[in-house]
């Protein structure tokens, strides 16, 4: 599925609204849900309040300074709104895009589980959980189920995006079928698995409804910090009015700070930056997880994901492509390694399996080995099958006919005992050696003579092994889960480079090592798409249910991925680490930006009663009402530069965490530190030279 996820920022589409909701949030109810930016709002209110008196009367400041003040501090609150906009609206516009997706379509009811019940046509809006539909050829799935009785080829393409249809069949893991997707061919039986208002399009919209987030236990956590800090400012911003007193009192010169004066030390003071990109940071962290087709369920979760400690990853699918391939020809003694492949190949061509196709490549890579069409001419071919494990060729020669056979050691051995033949005891070594580094070998033999064996493994992805060490060196542990004995688990192991596996795995291995952990302190992630991964899946902190699994899995994870690929897990979590590394960046810089304040506005503020103070005025700004539009300024437009990063993320690296706190502080730390000197003094020679103070 295409969300508008990928429309530009200044799109008509988001950017509108955005603007539209920005004033909407202005109610005193919305800002109370953010404390920092509270301050903000009251402050604007209360100089919009002194803008009015000095319209009228005479009052603390110039008019013109007071007003420009209160613009720019509803600017400041507005800002912050138009980032939590921006973020909720690209969240908005995936929820319309799933919207589009639902269908209310006319659903074949049975009136028993049976093809040859009773149909009622019905409204598929109207079907209860245990209700059962009949879905033919080019029907619209109305609802979630599960198939019963039937295979079906399904377009899920209106769901994850993949215009390869699938396989859904009763009985197994892949019986699950999604409302909105259409079957290509053939029929099924479902019996639908969810009440109205229940089905997986409506968690998907209600997910990714930015405006219904829970706030995640870190930024909770910020947010007491950030309101603390507030009120430290607050009270030492309060405390500078009858300090001020008392200094023209003493020394009999010099004037009273005025209100708006203090009010815009205390908003530039306080951290307003990140206080008003919090929230956008979230949502945009779940709209991340929506733009690589997995569906959270919370921001919890995808902060979750950031703070993993263990990966739990299957072998089969995740690490290794799936299938087993040949990787190597092991030739008898007195054969030719380029003899044996050609047997080989001959005697695959029949294998229809992935791993009868390997074999063929294997040969044609290695020695550019092709079928010979002449000698191909009224051969006979064995297909493989589960039963006799073996395939072959006979092809015409002489009298006899040729016979070329590939197969498992055991097939191999009785075919030759037909004869009063065996394996010769250097072939059995060879097959011993490859079995126990937990390969698959397959003999092959020219009629009665042993050619050699074939080497079928499990074959690691292509750069997994990079991914792991990425993983390992910020901090995180991964553990390779499978239902292979111990010794070709440890060699899949080795050549990956996990750090740890758990072999012949059963469901209560997985739970049992999850608690393990989790009693360790840990946070643990995992992928799961059967019934039997359940109970693991609701024991993880992090939970990723393969949307082509059970209902049951889906149900037990708090992540879906759309896709059904289980690699995704590591995308995930980097996910989650960038959101983690954004909200920390930001949080960085907007502490830092703080300090070229302090030398713009408190010399600005007691510059009369204080001359002294001068000397902090480092910028060299023109007059104390420009230092103090200047940084109030400089703090409202450094929100709207800063929005692109808060909803795209700052860039993800594989960095441990000592290195990225180093990072953070050169980069967000001393930037925050530099950026707002330069701001502040460009903002102030702009005002001076257009006369505004």
């Amino acid at each position: 599925m295409t969300y508008p996820l990928q429309q530009s920022l200044m799109s008509s589409e988001i950017l509108l609204p955005a603007l539209k909701a920005a004033f909407r949030k202005l109610h005193p109810r919305t800002q109370l849900r953010n404390p920092v930016m509270l301050i903000v709002y009251v402050g604007s209110v209360f100089t919009t309040a002194l803008a009015l008196q000095a319209l009228i009367s005479k009052s603390e400041a110039p008019a013109p300074f007071i007003i420009a003040i209160s613009l720019w501090l509803w600017f400041t609150v507005l800002f912050a709104n138009f980032a939590e906009a921006l973020a909720e609206g690209r969240s908005k516009a995936q929820a319309a895009a799933l919207r589009e997706a639902k269908q209310d379509v006319r659903a074949k009811k049975l009136i028993a589980p049976r093809l040859d019940a009773t149909r009622l046509l019905v409204n598929g809006s109207s079907l209860v959980k245990g209700d059962v539909v009949l879905i033919e050829a080019g029907d619209i799935v109305p609802v979630d189920g599960e198939v019963i009785e039937g295979v079906a080829s399904v377009d899920e393409s209106a769901i994850t995006g993949e215009s390869a249809p699938v396989i859904r069949e009763a009985g197994g893991d892949f019986n699950t079928v999604t409302g909105g997707t259409k079957v290509l061919s053939d029929w099924i039986i479902v019996r639908v698995s969810v009440n109205p208002g229940e089905a997986f399009l409506d968690k998907m919209i209600a997910m990714v409804e930015g405006a219904k987030r829970q706030k995640t236990p870190n930024e909770i956590a910020l947010s007491i910090l950030l309101v603390a800090l507030s009120i430290i400012f607050l009270l030492a911003t309060v405390s500078l009015l009858p300090f001020s007193y008392y200094s023209v009192v003493a020394a009999g010169k010099g004037e009273v700070v005025s209100m708006t004066v203090l009010i815009a030390l205390l908003v530039c003071l306080i951290p307003t930056t990140i206080g008003g990109l919090l929230s956008a940071i979230g949502v945009a962290g779940m709209s991340r997880m929506m733009q690589a087709n997995v569906i959270a369920n919370s921001g919890r979760a995808v902060e979750a994901a950031g703070d993993v400690d263990v990966l739990l990853l299957d072998k089969t699918g995740t690490i290794t492509l799936g299938n087993r391939q040949a990787s190597a020809f092991f030739p008898a003694p007195g054969i030719k390694e380029e003899e044996l492949a050609d047997v080989a190949q001959l005697a695959s061509l029949a294998d229809e399996t992935p791993e009868g196709r390997s074999i063929v490549v294997l040969a044609k890579n290695r020695f550019q080995l092709r079928q010979r069409e002449t000698s191909m001419i009224g051969a006979n071919f064995v297909a493989f099958s589960a039963q006799t494990r073996m395939s072959g060729v006979d092809l015409p020669h002489d009298r006899d006919p040729r016979c070329l056979r590939k197969g498992s050691a055991d097939a191999i051995q009785l075919y030759l005992e037909q004869f009063g033949s065996k394996l010769p005891p250097a072939v059995s070594e060879t097959v011993d050696q490859i079995a126990r580094r937990g390969s698959t070998p397959l003999v092959v033999i020219d009629d009665q003579r042993v050619m050699g064996v074939v080497e079928l493994k499990d074959i690691v992805k292509g750069g997994i092994k990079e991914r792991f060490a990425e993983l390992r060196q910020m901090g995180i542990k991964t553990i390779m889960i499978t239902g292979d004995n111990r010794l070709t688990a440890a060699a899949i192991a080795a050549e990956a480079g996990v750090d740890d596996f758990l072999a012949e795995a059963k469901p209560e291995d997985k739970l049992s090592l999850i608690r393990s952990h989790q009693a360790q302190g840990k946070l643990v992630a995992m992928t799961g798409d059967g019934t039997n991964d359940a109970p693991a899946l609701a024991q993880a902190d992090v939970a990723v249910a393969m949307n082509s699994g059970t209902q049951a899995a889906k149900e037990a994870g708090n992540m879906v991925d759309l896709d059904s690929n289980p690699t995704k897990l590591i995308e995930i979590v980097e996910i989650g680490k960038q959101m983690l590394m954004t909200r920390g960046s930001l949080t960085t810089f907007s502490i830092a930006n703080d300090v070229a304040k302090y030398f713009a506005i408190i010399p600005a503020a007691f510059a009369l009663t204080y001359p002294q103070l001068d000397a902090l005025n480092l910028m060299h700004l023109h007059s104390p009402n420009s230092a103090i539009l200047s940084a109030v300024i400089f703090n409202a437009l450094i929100i709207i530069f800063l929005i692109p990063l808060a909803l795209k993320g700052v860039t993800y690296r594989a960095l441990g965490a000592a290195t990225l706190l180093r990072n953070n502080l050169l980069i967000y730390g001393l930037g925050g530190l530099i950026v707002p000197f330069i701001g502040i003094k460009l903002i102030d020679l702009v005002l001076t030279a257009c006369g505004f103070v």
